[in-house]
């Protein structure tokens, strides 16, 4: 949202502002979706079940958004201090 502010501010077009924000968010979802494979135990390359429209979405948000990681240590490290 603010991003979007700050491109109507400069002039920019919704139409050309859209696929912009959508650019620069999709590194930081991506990589964050990585990382919660990796908290599952799983490779990142899962991340690509998003790609299959509506079953690859409900996969993904049920894996990564309502299962939980793997307790303790796993091939990808030890779990994030809390």
């Amino acid at each position: 949202f603010v991003l979007h502010g700050l491109l109507a501010v400069a002039g920019v077009r919704i139409g050309t502002a859209e696929p912009l924000v959508n650019l620069l968010l999709l590194w930081p979802a991506v990589v964050i979706s990585i990382k919660r494979w990796h908290d599952r135990g799983q490779s990142g390359w899962w991340v690509l079940i998003a790609l299959i429209p509506i079953v690859g979405w409900a996969w993904l948000l049920l894996a990564t958004g309502c299962l939980p990681g793997t307790p303790g240590a796993n091939r990808y490290g030890p779990p994030p201090p809390r």
